[in-house]
Protein backbone atom coordinates (compact mmCIF):
# COMPACT_ATOMS: atom_id res chain seq x y z
CA UNK A 1 0.00 0.00 0.00
CA UNK A 2 1.83 3.32 -1.34
CA UNK A 3 1.49 6.33 1.06
CA UNK A 4 3.17 9.46 1.93
CA UNK A 5 3.31 11.40 4.95
CA UNK A 6 2.73 15.39 5.97
CA UNK A 7 1.43 17.58 9.07
CA UNK A 8 -2.35 16.76 9.74
CA UNK A 9 -5.28 19.08 8.65
CA UNK A 10 -8.02 20.15 9.79
CA UNK A 11 -10.27 18.24 7.43
CA UNK A 12 -8.24 14.88 8.71
CA UNK A 13 -10.33 15.15 11.97
CA UNK A 14 -12.95 12.93 11.14
CA UNK A 15 -10.50 10.31 9.87
CA UNK A 16 -8.05 10.40 13.02
CA UNK A 17 -11.15 10.28 15.26
CA UNK A 18 -12.23 7.06 13.50
CA UNK A 19 -8.58 5.30 13.56
CA UNK A 20 -7.97 6.16 16.92
CA UNK A 21 -11.86 4.73 18.13
CA UNK A 22 -10.79 1.68 16.59
CA UNK A 23 -7.94 1.40 19.24
CA UNK A 24 -10.23 2.27 21.76
CA UNK A 25 -12.86 -0.29 21.13
CA UNK A 26 -10.26 -2.72 20.21
CA UNK A 27 -8.94 -2.21 23.86
CA UNK A 28 -5.14 -3.28 22.62
CA UNK A 29 -3.57 0.54 22.19
CA UNK A 30 -4.99 2.76 25.35
CA UNK A 31 -6.58 2.48 28.32
CA UNK A 32 -9.36 5.28 27.13
CA UNK A 33 -13.00 3.40 26.61
CA UNK A 34 -14.55 6.99 25.54
CA UNK A 35 -14.43 7.21 21.78
CA UNK A 36 -13.89 10.98 20.83
CA UNK A 37 -15.52 12.95 18.56
CA UNK A 38 -14.45 14.75 15.36
CA UNK A 39 -14.03 18.17 17.48
CA UNK A 40 -11.81 16.56 19.68
CA UNK A 41 -9.56 15.30 17.62
CA UNK A 42 -9.94 18.56 15.63
CA UNK A 43 -8.43 20.68 18.63
CA UNK A 44 -5.52 18.37 19.04
CA UNK A 45 -4.87 18.70 15.16
CA UNK A 46 -4.55 22.59 15.90
CA UNK A 47 -3.28 22.22 19.38
CA UNK A 48 0.66 22.94 20.14
CA UNK A 49 2.12 19.53 19.68
CA UNK A 50 2.72 18.04 16.11
CA UNK A 51 0.60 15.33 14.24
CA UNK A 52 1.54 13.55 11.05
CA UNK A 53 -0.74 11.42 9.49
CA UNK A 54 0.00 9.15 6.61
CA UNK A 55 -1.97 8.59 3.52
CA UNK A 56 -2.70 6.50 0.95
CA UNK A 57 -5.08 6.98 -2.67
CA UNK A 58 -7.72 9.82 -2.62
CA UNK A 59 -5.79 11.81 0.14
CA UNK A 60 -7.43 8.85 2.54
CA UNK A 61 -5.84 8.78 5.86
CA UNK A 62 -3.91 5.47 6.36
CA UNK A 63 -2.61 6.56 10.17
CA UNK A 64 -1.48 9.29 12.55
CA UNK A 65 1.21 9.83 14.85
CA UNK A 66 1.22 12.88 17.05
CA UNK A 67 3.33 13.74 19.86
CA UNK A 68 2.10 15.43 24.15
CA UNK A 69 3.27 16.93 26.63
CA UNK A 70 5.41 14.70 29.09
CA UNK A 71 5.18 16.91 32.14
CA UNK A 72 3.97 20.46 32.64
CA UNK A 73 7.16 21.10 34.32
CA UNK A 74 9.73 23.11 32.01
CA UNK A 75 12.38 21.49 33.15
CA UNK A 76 10.72 18.70 30.74
CA UNK A 77 10.15 20.48 27.90
CA UNK A 78 12.31 18.55 25.47
CA UNK A 79 10.36 15.51 26.26
CA UNK A 80 7.57 14.51 24.56
CA UNK A 81 5.33 11.38 24.68
CA UNK A 82 3.92 9.91 21.13
CA UNK A 83 1.23 8.22 20.08
CA UNK A 84 0.54 6.62 16.88
CA UNK A 85 -2.60 4.44 15.32
CA UNK A 86 -2.94 2.83 12.17
CA UNK A 87 -6.21 2.01 10.28
CA UNK A 88 -7.02 -1.72 10.92
CA UNK A 89 -6.71 -2.65 6.78
CA UNK A 90 -3.73 -0.79 6.31
CA UNK A 91 -1.70 -2.49 9.19
CA UNK A 92 0.95 -4.54 8.86
CA UNK A 93 2.53 -3.05 5.68
CA UNK A 94 5.12 -0.48 7.24
CA UNK A 95 2.97 2.43 7.61
CA UNK A 96 3.52 2.57 11.41
CA UNK A 97 7.19 2.40 10.97
CA UNK A 98 7.22 5.24 8.25
CA UNK A 99 4.78 7.47 10.33
CA UNK A 100 7.31 7.15 13.77
CA UNK A 101 10.24 7.63 11.57
CA UNK A 102 8.96 10.69 10.34
CA UNK A 103 7.75 12.03 13.82
CA UNK A 104 11.43 11.61 14.80
CA UNK A 105 12.40 14.21 12.39
CA UNK A 106 9.54 16.53 13.31
CA UNK A 107 10.98 16.09 17.12
CA UNK A 108 14.31 16.65 15.94
CA UNK A 109 13.61 19.60 14.18
CA UNK A 110 11.47 21.13 17.54
CA UNK A 111 14.79 20.74 19.73
CA UNK A 112 13.20 17.58 21.66
CA UNK A 113 15.79 15.56 23.09
CA UNK A 114 13.76 12.03 23.71
CA UNK A 115 10.55 10.71 23.43
CA UNK A 116 8.36 7.79 24.79
CA UNK A 117 5.45 6.03 25.16
CA UNK A 118 3.62 3.77 27.21
CA UNK A 119 2.78 0.11 25.55
CA UNK A 120 0.55 -2.70 26.54
CA UNK A 121 2.94 -5.52 27.09
CA UNK A 122 1.07 -7.79 25.36
CA UNK A 123 1.41 -4.95 22.02
CA UNK A 124 4.00 -6.89 20.65
CA UNK A 125 3.30 -5.07 17.14
CA UNK A 126 3.94 -2.07 18.36
CA UNK A 127 6.88 -3.09 20.74
CA UNK A 128 9.12 -4.47 17.30
CA UNK A 129 8.11 -1.62 15.46
CA UNK A 130 9.18 0.78 18.04
CA UNK A 131 12.50 -1.39 17.97
CA UNK A 132 13.07 -1.02 14.50
CA UNK A 133 12.89 3.07 15.18
CA UNK A 134 15.66 2.78 18.00
CA UNK A 135 13.63 2.71 21.04
CA UNK A 136 14.41 0.64 24.14
CA UNK A 137 12.36 -0.77 26.40
CA UNK A 138 13.76 0.69 29.83
CA UNK A 139 10.91 -0.88 32.09
CA UNK A 140 7.91 -1.59 33.20
CA UNK A 141 4.70 -0.60 35.08
CA UNK A 142 3.30 -3.22 36.56
CA UNK A 143 -0.39 -2.46 37.27
CA UNK A 144 -0.56 0.87 35.49
CA UNK A 145 -4.41 1.12 35.19
CA UNK A 146 -7.37 -1.01 34.40
CA UNK A 147 -9.14 -1.56 31.48
CA UNK A 148 -12.57 -3.22 31.18
CA UNK A 149 -12.02 -4.18 35.08
CA UNK A 150 -8.42 -5.77 34.41
CA UNK A 151 -5.24 -4.70 35.62
CA UNK A 152 -2.87 -4.39 32.89
CA UNK A 153 1.08 -3.53 32.84
CA UNK A 154 2.82 -1.60 30.04
CA UNK A 155 6.24 -1.36 28.91
CA UNK A 156 8.31 2.39 29.17
CA UNK A 157 9.80 2.98 25.42
CA UNK A 158 11.89 5.70 25.21
CA UNK A 159 14.44 7.20 22.54
CA UNK A 160 16.92 9.46 22.62
CA UNK A 161 17.60 12.16 20.32
CA UNK A 162 21.71 12.88 20.40
CA UNK A 163 21.44 16.39 17.68
CA UNK A 164 19.52 17.56 20.77
CA UNK A 165 21.42 16.86 23.75
CA UNK A 166 24.71 19.03 24.22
Amino acid sequence: MESRIRAALPSDAPAVAAIYNQGIDERTSTFETRARSNEEMLKTIAGDYPMLVAFGENDMVLGWAGLSAYRARQCYSGIAEFSIYIDRPARGRGIGGRLLSALIETAESRAYWKLLSRIFLFNTASRAMCRACGFREVGIYERHSRLDGIWLDVVIVERLIPSNIT
